[in-house]
């Protein structure tokens, strides 16, 4: 069998139809390279997205509980947001967010990968950060439309709480892979105060 390779897709017109604040939401008319023919797809503009996971020195990971109104559920997730206007790298947003969210600052913060939400319609990235020796020892700068609660987990819960679909938000989980996978990596380990105890 041959296998034919694919090419890009000649972009023909691109227009804005509607602006929602978080997101815009972008209309192209295309061209297939396959049949020629034309083709209408609509893509969500955003800014690029950060994940924190923040581990104590006691080894917890501080996760928080907030109202999810796509879901009109509480979820349980780590601190994240949105790459602000003016800040240059997401590492910069990684520190906001990580004080805003839970009034925790952390001694380093390191980048542990990134990864495209979802390529078929956003054109954004969102990028995960492992924060160490996480302390709280500010105070939650809360936006007007959030409402955070925020709670320390034992890192070896983790697992469990994913696959009991307690952590159930997809960029969160992807987050905690990654970590796995830096951890791995790098010969890195998360212990429990339990454990940290026993040396």
């Amino acid at each position: 069998m041959v296998h034919r390779k694919i090419e890009a897709w000649e972009k023909l017109e691109s227009v804005v139809v509607a602006d929602c604040h978080i997101l815009r939401v972008r209309r192209d008319r295309s061209r297939s390279p396959r049949t020629g023919e034309v083709h209408d797809f609509h893509v969500l503009e955003m800014p690029d997205w950060i994940n924190v996971v923040p581990v104590t020195a006691q080894g917890n990971i501080v996760l928080i509980r907030q109202f999810r109104h796509g879901m009109e559920k509480i979820a349980l997730e780590i601190p994240g947001g949105a790459v602000e206007k003016g800040e240059v790298e997401p590492l910069e947003a990684a520190r906001r967010e990580l004080l805003e969210e839970t009034g925790y600052t952390a001694k380093k913060i390191v980048p542990i990968g990134s990864v495209a939400p979802n390529p078929a319609i956003q054109n954004n990235q969102c990028f995960s950060f492992l924060a160490l020796d996480a302390t709280p020892d500010g105070e939650q700068r809360m936006d007007d439309g959030e409402d955070i609660e925020v709670e320390e987990v034992a890192f070896r819960s983790v697992p469990k709480l994913i696959a009991d679909g307690t952590i159930n938000h997809g960029l969160v989980v992807v987050a905690f892979y990654l970590l796995d996978r830096y951890l791995q990596v790098n010969r890195i380990s998360v212990l429990e105060p339990e454990k940290k105890a026993e040396k």
